[in-house]
């Protein structure tokens, strides 16, 4: 059987050798990146001192200096083998795109010289029509402009010099998620400095940090292509659960196979020469799964970096006989993956602004910004979930393995403690609190609070640990720029409120000290119902969390509602993220993908489940037909070959029934698919295809996966789950 050719291919792999450079990692590390030594190296140096300037301060540069600029930025890619150069920039697809253009130009005698301008490195113009927009762009209104983002250094990714860049269209309107994600840093970098200026008058720029987690899956390349439904959809679409899988937790943090070991070399040498700062890597929960993770970085930078690492990964996996799967919820009765955003703020200074601090005043700052977060993420906790859910995360999601689809905050006991000192205590008390004896309350103690201390709570999907928050329900396939635009907005409006009520106090004639106690004390009071330390995997939490009144929405399309919201509009748009314009255009795309993402998959579904399945059941039943015949004719004992045909005949009845509802199911979803697409209005096809096309496809799924136990293993078209999880 082709199975099992396949079968014995894939596992007769052994690990491919991976050159090593012979320099330390320190040496080579960002050799493929136009970093500061590199602008050092190749531009003069008043160009060298502008740029900088222009990067730390947020300026906008000449015409001449980008000109400046883009002679030495070739002249170094041209060094490094650099025959192309492109604008690297993020639509709104969750990938990356690139149109390659070469540092050529005609000379005007038959000839071309290389050349690479200002202009073309500040500006670009591809095709905006052919990406998702919402309906900002019409088809026959291409034109798009790309822009170059300074503050991400430019890198070379097989022999093509990548610039990073925004994505507006003709009039405007974003089209990516770089722009509305650099406008929401812009934001809590101005709200955050305000506040942080209360505790250090010097501090110039409160800047967003962001150290990504991601998650995935590695399956031997000859698997996946012998299983459509990886191959098309990123997840297998049936499949009975192998005996053996992750019951017994010998996988996580187990001993990394030595083909998965070599691969991961690889990747980290690739990432490091783009410097990518990959740290650490471990086998994770699930087998055949694992993990690599940086050191924290700017967020902007580090998302460059995770939509990078997300396209270098399955380029190094096929050249190890692998293919990465960064899907959600690959395969079904083991852990998803996830893409755990670790998120921070920290002042120019050097300050983390989550972090405690030694004395009663930076305490004082540290619990200001962890209560202004809270109140954000409470006040913001529909539109939170709505960042991080698609159509592939909504299957990881609660499912007892992942966070659920409530968001919550976790903070641990310490911190708990001295959260609810603070809301309880009296007016006398804050009083006395800000006077010149210095802070009770636990406040004193907080340097305690150590980063080892403050315990993980895995069911919660937004959890204090120690010096930053862990937003934890980000998909692994996410751009992590949808989560970090909502996070640092809604932390930035809650910062410029919290700001406007404490002068309010101080012109009143209250102390700094007491201002900021009392809008404290009043935050924690309101965003209690966001606190929840217990398990969020629970039943109980479920109903608490409505009680609450937390957003319980569970229905994908209806989560994207959030955007909408007056609050997200009013939010979004007084900080200069999005327009209520753009904001609609990208519900537009979520509820499109959506249906596409289910519509794939039925239409997969459905030919595997008639083409595949069903036939090779056909087969096997017939041939437990024939076999009922022979044994009545073979054995002389009438009792016995009874007794054997009714065994049979229950199998061969059992595989009808299964057949019968899977066609049943089959037709039923194909009816529910074309009534959905005659619906015009992309919310209500989303929401018909997530009430009426999915549940048929659990359902077939539910009779395949019985199928698959019954009929002749030999017979059995796909690989199977314990062939498709075990690496050797």
């Amino acid at each position: 059987m082709l199975r099992f050719k396949v079968v014995e291919e894939a596992f007769d792999r052994k690990a491919v050798p991976v050159e090593i450079p012979a320099e330390r990692p320190d040496q080579y590390y960002g050799s493929l990146v136009f970093n500061r030594k590199k602008m050092y190296e190749y531009l003069p140096k008043k160009t060298y001192e502008a740029l900088i300037d222009a990067i730390e301060n947020k300026k906008p540069i000449s015409r001449q200096l980008a000109d400046s600029v883009a002679d030495g930025m070739k002249r170094w890619a041209v060094d490094n083998g650099a025959r192309h150069y492109t604008h690297w920039f993020h639509p709104l697809t969750d990938g990356t795109a690139e149109k390659h253009d070469a540092f050529i130009e005609p000379d005007g005698k038959g000839g071309v010289v290389e050349e690479f301008t200002g202009k073309l490195l500040v500006q670009q113009e591809p095709d905006a029509s052919s990406f998702p927009n919402g309906g900002i762009r019409n088809t026959f209104e291409a034109r798009g402009y790309s822009a170059w983002d300074i503050s991400s250094p430019a890198f070379i990714l097989d022999k093509t010099l990548c610039i990073p860049t925004i994505f507006i269209s003709y009039t405007g309107e974003s089209l990516d998620y770089k722009t509305p994600l650099l406008r929401a840093l812009n934001a809590v970098d101005k709200a955050g400095t305000d506040v942080a200026r209360y505790f250090d008058p010097e501090v110039k720029h409160v800047m967003s940090y962001l150290g990504w987690e991601q998650e995935y899956f590695l399956v031997d390349e000859a698997l996946y292509n012998a299983r459509p439904d990886l191959v098309l959809t990123g997840r297998t679409l049936m499949g009975h659960e192998s005996a053996k899988n992750q019951q017994l937790e010998d996988h996580y943090f187990g001993a990394i196979p030595s083909r998965v070991e070599a691969f991961m070399l690889d990747l980290e040498i690739e990432c490091h020469k783009l410097g990518i700062p990959a740290k650490t890597r471990h086998n994770e929960v699930a087998p055949n799964q694992f993990e690599l993770a940086p050191i924290f970085e700017e967020t902007n930078l580090a998302n460059d970096h995770n939509l990078l690492l997300m396209s270098l990964i399955a380029e190094v996996a096929r050249r190890h006989n692998f293919r990465v799967l960064l899907h959600e919820k690959p395969f079904a009765g083991i852990n998803g993956s996830g893409k755990h955003n670790n998120w921070s703020l920290g002042t120019d200074k050097g300050v983390l602004l989550f972090a405690p601090g030694k004395t009663p005043m930076a305490n004082l700052q540290f619990i200001t910004f962890v209560v202004n977060v809270m109140a954000a993420v409470h006040k913001h906790n529909a539109l939170l979930k709505a960042s991080i859910m698609s159509a592939t995360n909504g299957h990881r999601l609660g499912a007892n393995e992942a966070p659920p689809a409530i968001i919550s905050i976790f903070t641990g006991s310490q911190l708990s403690d001295i959260l609810d000192k603070l809301e309880k205590s009296t007016k006398d008390e804050l009083i006395n609190l800000a006077g010149k004896e210095g802070m009770s309350l636990g406040l004193a103690q907080i340097p305690e609070l150590m980063i080892d201390n403050t315990d993980r709570n895995r069911t919660s999907p937004f959890a204090f640990t120690g010096n930053r928050f862990e937003f934890r329900a980000v998909g692994s396939s996410a751009n992590c720029a949808s989560a970090m635009i909502a996070l640092n907005s809604a932390v930035a409006e809650q910062l410029t409120d919290f700001k406007a009520k404490v002068d309010e106090r101080i012109a009143r004639g209250e102390s700094l000290t007491h201002a900021l106690l009392e809008e404290i004390k009043v935050l924690i009071t309101a965003s209690k119902a966001i606190h929840f330390d217990g398990n969020g995997y629970s039943d109980e939490w479920k109903e608490e969390a409505a009680r609450r009144g937390l957003d319980c929405e569970s229905s994908v399309p209806k989560v994207f509602d959030a955007y909408l919201k007056d609050s997200s509009i009013e939010m979004f748009g007084k900080l200069g993220v999005f327009s209520k314009v753009e904001l609609e255009a990208r519900n537009e795309v979520k509820w499109e993908m959506y249906t596409k993402k289910i519509q794939i998959e039925a239409r997969v579904l459905g030919d595997l489940a008639i083409n595949h399945i069903i036939p090779v059941a056909t087969r096997y039943q017939s041939i437990l037909v024939d076999n009922l015949v022979k044994i009545k004719h073979l054995f002389t004992d009438e009792k016995k070959a009874e007794k054997i045909v009714a065994q049979d005949l229950v199998t061969i009845e059992k595989i009808s029934d299964h057949m019968s509802i899977i066609k049943e199911e089959v037709d039923k979803m194909v009816q529910a698919r074309k009534k959905a697409n005659r619906i015009e209005n992309e919310r209500e096809k989303a929401i018909a295809y997530h009430d009426t096309v999915a549940p048929c496809m659990e359902v077939i799924r539910y009779h395949i996966d019985k199928l698959e136990l019954m009929v002749d293993n030999e017979m059995w078209p796909l690989p199977k789950y314990r062939e498709l999880l075990f690496i050797r």
